[in-house]
């Protein structure tokens, strides 16, 4: 779809199969449709997903409650996340949301209403768990995640420091001396490429390793550069 006006149709039918009277282009918005003495419902048209529409459709929820923005169903490789976020979205801010297919039918993936989200115990505990193992502040807040000190990669820091000092050791004196109490298990792992194995529960660094002391000389004790 090209054109804003291939959706009318489908929508239409949508509306008039619930026996809603259905006209386009009435005032200010796209869509209008009547069924009795019920309030009326709005539709607001558009080719794909943007902050305009959303504010577009906020507006029209001064007119009523019954608001929905339509768009053609997302195409692509990030089509089904598009598509989730964007319902979040709706249904955060109390509108519905309808898709068109290629083939001329419209769904509805949510209708308007209160959103009440439910919590999820999990993902706090998770994030306050990163909250707790990252030392200091060492990150600017909006960067990007290329570059983010985490508290794994400060642990890492601090495993490769000693060795830096006292290279080659047991992973059972790296988390005695550093804290980390899984030390040996993330030199084992290896992720960045800062360890190597010497012998059985012992390890050294890597060349790579001591570059990377370097690099994140200012996070691995949480002070920010």
């Amino acid at each position: 779809m090209d054109r804003e006006d291939q959706l009318y149709p489908p929508i239409k039918a949508l509306l008039e199969r619930q026996g809603y009277t259905v006209k386009g282009e009435v005032g200010a918005a796209d869509v209008v449709a009547r069924r009795g003495d019920e309030d009326p419902v709005i539709v607001e048209l558009k080719l794909r997903f943007s902050l305009s529409l959303f504010h577009q459709a906020i507006t029209r929820l001064s007119v009523t409650d019954q608001v929905y923005i339509a768009v053609p169903k997302p195409k692509g490789k990030q089509a089904r996340r598009m598509l989730k976020d964007n319902l979040a979205m709706s249904r955060r801010l109390g509108l519905g949301l309808i898709t068109v297919l290629s083939d001329g039918r419209a769904e509805v993936q949510c209708d308007p209403g209160p959103y009440a989200p439910r919590k999820s115990k999990k993902k706090q505990t998770r994030l306050l768990r990163e909250f707790d193992r990252l030392q200091g502040d060492p990150n600017a807040g909006g960067a990007t995640r290329h570059g983010i000190v985490t508290g794994y990669r400060q642990d890492a820091l601090r495993c490769a420091a000693f060795l830096a000092e006292n290279s080659p050791s047991r992973g059972r004196d790296v988390a005695s001396a550093t804290g980390v109490a899984k030390a040996t298990g993330l030199m084992r792992d290896n992720h960045y490429g800062w360890f190597e194995k010497v012998e059985t529960g012992v390890y050294a660094l890597t060349e790579q390793g001591s570059e990377g002391l370097k690099h994140w000389a200012y996070s691995w004790d949480g002070a920010k550069p």
